[in-house]
């Protein structure tokens, strides 16, 4: 499909640059399989869903994956680097893109400060380079010495990056350390949010994809076809995938919280619709036309023009009633992006 069929215009005044305080306070524009719209609250959900089913959250921790630092060739020449971590290749490497990239060649060595070190191993057909750290301790430690939290570049762009965000970009589920990006759907979740949901007999699950920063990258093709995933790694233990057929068998729906959860739950379902246990990397590129097979819904904040997952909720939900669903929210002054207001999307309803 065209690339350019999945633009709009949004005013940058629509970018929220803060969440809303408390969490589980952000609207929620609510979408049916029939293009109704209906705007609501976060806070709503209980009511929206029905008893049985069952929300799934990605567990992932975002690191502080952003570094500044400066090259230094055997010649002592030097050059501003900036890196973002992006894909763990094993203890010590990471895949990065890099910024200032035409001034960094294999074998050079950067200095990030507060002694982190590293060699550009490899520069890789993408652009990107494998970054080898150098020392002893965990990177992890390195990465929380040098390194800081890796905003959307719509924000950081916009306002520096402050203690504020450690807390405020990452959500309450977090527990396995390793995105670049955090799973911003479930930003709005909150403990009596939560407690709600049980209450209302709404269980929930989780399950690990670690998100690369591949996310926030452009489609530059100009057709669906010739854009290449970044790959990601991910896992679905086995007990966790039993009880989510377990929930579709007794006839309730498996509703995904964030892309990052719909595509990890597609690259390990049948195509009986039974999932699978899972761990591995999926590069999984979901457009229009695509059949689902493991899930009933998806909340999800809203995304940019062009990108891969905005494709991805209009396979979900159509194209056209994305569109419109994205100039009501526009219009009714949604709040979008990362720190941005939620949608929730069900396609059988």
């Amino acid at each position: 499909m065209r690339v350019d069929l999945f633009d709009f215009e949004l005013p940058p005044e629509r970018i929220a640059l803060r969440p809303v305080v408390p969490r589980d306070a952000a609207r929620m524009l609510c979408v049916s399989g029939v293009g109704r719209l209906e705007d609501a609250y976060v806070l709503d959900l209980p009511k929206l869903l029905r008893a049985g089913d069952c929300l799934v959250f990605n567990d992932t921790r975002v690191i502080p994956a952003q570094l500044e630092g400066l090259r230094r060739t055997f010649k002592g020449e030097t050059a501003r680097i900036g890196a973002t971590l992006h894909k763990r290749i094993d203890l010590r490497r990471w895949q990065a893109f890099i910024r200032n990239a035409k001034r960094l060649r294999a074998g050079d060595r950067i200095e990030f400060g507060a002694e982190v070190t590293a060699i550009a191993q490899e520069r890789l057909p993408d652009g990107s380079f494998i970054l080898l750290f150098e020392g002893h301790e965990p990177v992890e430690i390195l990465l929380d010495r040098a390194g800081t939290m890796p905003l959307p570049p719509y924000i950081a762009s916009k306002r520096d990056i402050d203690d504020a965000d450690k807390s405020d970009y990452q959500t309450m589920f977090a527990e396995k350390e390793g995105a670049v990006a955090a799973p911003t759907a479930s930003l709005h979740f909150t403990p009596r949010m939560m407690a709600a949901l049980a209450q209302a007999g709404i269980g929930h699950e989780r399950l690990t994809l670690h998100v690369g920063a591949g996310t926030f990258l452009p489609v530059k093709a100009d057709d669906t076809d010739d854009h290449q995933m970044h790959s990601e790694w991910g896992q679905i233990e086995t007990e966790t995938a039993a009880r989510l057929n377990a929930v579709r068998k007794g006839g309730g729906r498996l509703i995904a919280v964030g892309t990052t959860v719909l595509r990890l739950l597609e690259s390990a379902v049948g195509g009986d619709g039974i999932i699978q246990p899972f761990e591995g990397d999926t590069a999984i590129f979901i457009t229009p036309g695509y059949r689902f097979k493991a899930i009933d819904g998806l909340m999800t904040n809203f995304h940019l023009p062009k990108s891969t997952l905005f494709m991805l909720v209009s396979a979900l939900m159509g194209l056209d009633t994305m569109q419109a669903a994205y100039a009501h929210a526009i219009a009714r002054d949604y709040r979008f992006y990362s720190y941005g207001d939620s949608s929730l999307l069900l396609p059988n309803q």
